[in-house]
């Protein structure tokens, strides 16, 4: 069985958001709820500014569902972590142990009257029946069951996105990084950090200096 995961390339990501404008209009995500965002880290420097597209990362032991009183979250046959909404009290807990912001509350409502957690359901639906009306009200469309890869992953136009099976994904972007640039394997600095006792000296190194002969 497939075990399903995200992936953001940061050397592909320009952060046009298609990924997040994908995922709300497929789902119809309540007003409020981002279940993709983008985000930017070292805004503005030159040449060191990257932009990951982040969502539920669908964790092999997810923190949300260790932290949960009411035991609302579970984990698929293909390790999607979903949340059942119906038992989910909207005590917050899961969105202050997840690392990555994933379960959000909807902003519809006054303050201490948020309702039920929202998050990315790596368009896999909930506990109710496959496709049907009640599922997508409370969890958006089924694309597992459809045999479609995740919105956000499909509408990406630079694929710096990649969702699906966990070691297809793993050997995409492991072929992206060995041919990046030409380098292969000098990508990840070995002949840097570990060559510099071997490394053989450059043509300037050769050059004899010249002695001044003294007065």
């Amino acid at each position: 069985m497939a075990r399903m995961k995200f992936l953001c390339d940061s050397e592909r990501c320009i952060e046009c958001n298609g990924c997040v404008t994908a995922c709300k209009q497929e789902h119809e995500v309540p007003w409020g709820v981002n279940r993709r965002r983008v985000v930017t880290m070292n805004d503005g420097v030159a040449g060191a500014e990257k932009s990951l597209s982040v969502a539920c990362m669908h964790c092999t032991d997810a923190p949300c569902m260790s932290v949960c009183p009411v035991d609302c979250f579970y984990t698929t046959s293909e390790g999607v972590v979903l949340h059942d909404k119906d038992p989910c009290i909207g005590c917050g807990y899961c969105f202050y142990a997840c690392p990555f912001g994933a379960p959000q509350f909807p902003q519809d409502g006054a303050f201490g009257m948020r309702g039920k957690m929202d998050k990315c359901t790596f368009c896999a639906g909930g506990p109710e029946a496959d496709n049907s009306a009640e599922e997508f009200q409370k969890y958006g469309r089924n694309r597992l069951s459809e045999g479609k890869l995740p919105a956000c992953a499909e509408m990406c136009s630079t694929k710096a996105l990649l969702g699906g099976d966990a070691d297809e994904v793993s050997n995409i972007f492991r072929d992206r990084v060995m041919n990046r640039d030409g380098k292969g394997a000098g990508v990840f600095g070995w002949a840097t950090a570990y060559g510099k006792g071997d490394a053989k000296p450059s043509a300037q190194e050769k050059v004899t200096p010249k002695v001044e002969a003294k007065p």
